[in-house]
């Protein structure tokens, strides 16, 4: 307080100076000052009261209404202030739905919330139906249990900004509310991926070797499994938002292009130089999608070569057949993982709304068709979802 009061002085004296330069140390109160000692009693009773005028409303000007002799504000302020000025990070990102179509926001909303309700419904009907339901008390359900749980947290990381700037047109996000969907839609994403891999490799251990089936995959290896798969995902994303927070951002780039948060999208927003996110966006990406899409590959890779040994054309249809379920979803999450990537990187001079529609088939396609999938492919998930409904409409 002592400081910002002496800091206040010295300009105001300075202020002071620059004007009764200019009134009492004219030639006029010159010529008389030998002659009239008064003169000098009266500018200090003048100095006074604009003294205690500069050091009441000084404070309140703004840095870029002062010039000339009264820069003495700039060079006595502690140097913590050009931090504050030269770091900036926004209190919120301005997010965007479909590019040139906001006008259509309502009607585009219909498709949205269908989806969005059939991902939701679904998956917890395969959740209730797994649990409700013991002969499904198996590795190959569980396995399926676990990416309908995903699926709908991938949907709910997505399912309240998308829906917001579609029905109400708000279109603001807090910075951190964004890194923490950041991080849970990232994070959810990794699960599916590692949960993808381990369902190849249930398949793989049934065709390969089904006598041990049930002595491999164990009730207790299944749950370490679970585990390890949320500890990677974890582990992997953790560090991204603190990455970016250490980032200055641009006052004017706040515009996302999307309705959520994607980590490649919010860092460039910044000003600053994010080689190392780029890395560490690499680094995850390869180390966990990279990493898992050719362990799967591999596996079934060597169930191909199983199936290929079985004598009998049947048991090879039959074998194969268990696996299409897993196949088409493994090829509806990785073949938009794979453009959203591209297109972030390599596709900077494409329309925002070809990166819009990408990352919505991305995020919103998979938990949408995973259950359709296996309720259609599965007989026991079928039959077990209908008794559900039945016993709903019953009930």
């Amino acid at each position: 307080m002592i400081l910002l009061y002496s800091i206040n002085l010295n300009c105001s004296y300075s202020l002071v100076g620059f004007y009764m330069e200019s009134i009492f140390k004219s030639p006029l109160c010159f010529i008389f000052s030998n002659v009239w000692e008064p003169c000098h009693l009266i500018s200090e009773l003048v100095y006074f009261p604009i003294i205690l005028s500069c050091l009441i409303f000084l404070p309140r000007l703004k840095r870029s209404h002062l010039s000339g002799d009264f820069n003495c504000f700039p060079k006595m302020l502690p140097s913590q202030t050009y931090v504050n000025i030269s770091f900036f990070q926004p209190h919120a990102f301005l997010m965007i739905g479909i590019p040139g179509h906001e006008a259509v926001h309502g009607w585009i909303s219909i498709p949205f919330s269908s989806m969005y309700t059939v991902a939701l419904t679904g998956n917890c009907l395969i959740l209730l139906a797994v649990r409700k339901t013991p002969s499904l008390h198996q590795p190959m359900y569980y396995f399926l249990s676990m990416l309908a749980l995903t699926d709908v947290g991938l949907t709910l990381s997505t399912l309240p900004t998308t829906l917001a700037v579609l029905w109400f047109d708000h279109r603001l996000i807090g910075f951190n509310a964004c890194l923490v969907q950041m991080f849970f839609l990232h994070s959810f994403s990794v699960v599916e991926s590692s949960v993808l891999l381990a369902m190849s490799f249930d398949r793989f251990v049934a065709i390969s070797n089904p006598l041990r089936y049930a002595t491999v995959l164990t009730n207790n290896v299944i749950i370490r499994i679970g585990i390890a798969i949320v500890a990677r995902a974890t582990v992997s994303l953790f560090p991204g938002p603190f990455l970016l927070k250490r980032l200055n951002f641009c006052p004017g780039k706040i515009l996302l292009s999307h309705s959520f948060c994607f980590h490649a999208d919010v860092m460039k927003r910044a000003c600053a130089d994010i080689t190392v996110n780029i890395l560490y966006g690499l680094y995850v990406v390869l180390s966990t999608v990279g990493v898992d899409s050719l362990l799967i590959f591999l596996s079934y890779t060597l169930i191909l070569h199983t199936v290929m040994g079985l004598a009998s054309p049947r048991e090879r249809v039959r074998a194969l057949n268990t696996c299409v379920s897993h196949i088409l979803a493994v090829l509806i999450f990785y073949i938009p993982v794979i453009g959203v990537s591209m297109i972030h990187r390599f596709g900077r001079h494409l329309p925002h709304i070809v990166h819009a529609l990408i990352a919505y088939v991305y995020l919103v396609v998979p938990p949408v068709l995973n259950p359709i999938i296996y309720s259609v492919k599965s007989k026991p998930i079928r039959e077990a979802m209908l008794r559900l409904l039945r016993e709903k409409r019953q009930g």
